[in-house]
């Protein structure tokens, strides 16, 4: 796969990324949300730390994370310019542009998001507001895909956890974590397309020894 049609893939889903999330962020107030169907909801919540709604403490822990992301992203693109050279699996490299692009679809929403919008507390957010909500590398990642599988009350002869409620799948998502959520699991299902070179190079020094 040559460079231009990974940078494609990246360009893609960043703009599909990136207009959810900002129809979103207009559209609705935050915590509100629409039933599409029992197991699957729009809802919009922010999330200000790591993946899980993760919080780094401290003063300075937000602008540590939005750092830390910067350079992980320069790091992944470095990987797929050299998987692209090196003219490694093509499922590898659509493996790496999807992580680049959702690395890059939240990035967005951490440095720029803070002093494009207004906030979202009992109102509809205003795109390009007088009166941002934060600061530049300071914003938060806009979530919406939410899949209550399960949303239950657990039978009250369970032992310690009887009677609470009980949800699967509880965590809320965005494009940009789906992206990366995808390539991961295509990585570990095809390991041995994914890594061809590596898996050959195993099997002749095995057979060396």
């Amino acid at each position: 796969m040559k460079l231009k049609h990974a940078l494609g893939i990246v360009l893609l889903v960043l703009i599909i990324d990136q207009w959810s999330k900002i129809y979103v962020k207009t559209h609705f107030i935050l915590n509100e949300q629409v039933e599409v169907f029992s197991w699957f909801k729009i809802l919009f919540v922010e999330n200000e730390g790591a993946a899980w709604g993760t919080k780094i403490p401290g003063a300075y822990g937000k602008l540590f994370l939005t750092l830390f992301r910067i350079i992980a992203v320069c790091g992944i693109g470095y990987w797929l310019w050299s998987a692209v050279k090196q003219q490694q699996s093509k499922i590898l490299i659509l493996c790496i542009s999807l992580i680049l692009a959702g690395a890059l679809g939240n990035i967005i929403d951490s440095v720029f998001y803070g002093v494009l919008f207004d906030h979202s507390y009992g109102q509809v957010a205003t795109f390009g507001s007088a009166v941002p909500y934060g600061e530049l590398l300071h914003g938060k990642v806009v979530d919406m895909f939410y899949f209550p599988l399960i949303d239950t009350v657990l039978p009250s002869w369970i032992p310690k956890w009887g009677g609470e409620r009980f949800q699967f799948f509880e965590p809320v998502f965005n494009v940009a974590d789906s992206a990366i959520c995808v390539a991961v699991a295509i990585m570990i299902i095809f390991h041995k397309r994914v890594f061809p070179k590596t898996e050959n190079n195993e099997q002749r020094v095995e057979s060396n020894e």
